[in-house]
């Protein structure tokens, strides 16, 4: 496991902001805040590691839906933090600095793929079934030489027929004709095998933290 060092935390931050529409993210001590303002989570504050500003803001927080995140496995503050604080499933922080291994392996006929360009270092790829239904989609964003992968997903309906190979493919292609060939992502104990398949490799742990509503 590698430390994160805080560059490479807010490109990250910075493209997953982007994203989702968010505001960019704001030094917060030695760590970034994003004020997401969702219902379900009003913001979230990112650190590369635990440290004193970390279980400060943890000893300080009352209020639920506000996140912490760290690039560092749980065991390192479970047993300093408050107990109010509930423990979110465990994040993976992944990169790939070299072509992905990926396949040749046509849509079939009654589907498509269309890329859109939001905003110019902003890219989402769609995969369409024959009545025009959303299949697949995920988003591409370029900041300062890190291609950022996010919201990778394909619907119920169509799952296990290798559309987010699809997708994470046509992302990398679009990456590549950038010039950029490192890649970062975060993902789920599920999408992490997709990615391992693929060639990428985990970075850091990322450990996540909130207050629920019900506390």
């Amino acid at each position: 496991m590698n430390q994160v060092p805080e560059e490479l935390l807010e490109k990250w931050l910075t493209g997953w902001s982007i994203s989702r529409g968010k505001p960019l993210p704001e030094a917060w001590e030695s760590g970034y805040r994003v004020l997401v303002g969702d219902g379900k989570q009003k913001a979230r504050y990112v650190f590369p590691k635990v440290n004193k500003d970390f279980i400060q803001l943890a000893e300080s927080i009352h209020e639920p839906w506000v996140y912490l995140k760290v690039c560092e496995p749980f065991e390192k503050f479970r047993s300093v933090i408050p107990e109010r604080w509930q423990i979110q499933p465990q994040g993976y922080m992944m990169y790939c600095q070299e072509k992905m291994n990926i396949r040749e392996n046509p849509l079939p006929d009654d589907y498509s793929m269309k890329v859109f360009q939001p905003q110019p270092d902003s890219f989402m790829v769609k995969i369409y079934t024959a009545n025009k239904q959303v299949a697949a989609v995920g988003r591409l964003i370029l900041v300062d030489g890190l291609a950022v992968y996010d919201r990778v997903e394909t619907d119920k309906d169509y799952q296990r027929k290798g559309f987010a190979t699809q997708i994470i493919k046509e992302l990398e292609f679009i990456a590549l004709s950038k010039g950029i060939v490192e890649n970062f992502l975060v993902a789920t104990a599920q999408g992490k095998l997709l990615y391992e398949s693929l060639g990428w490799k985990i970075y850091s742990l990322y450990s996540t933290i909130v207050i629920p509503e019900d506390h």
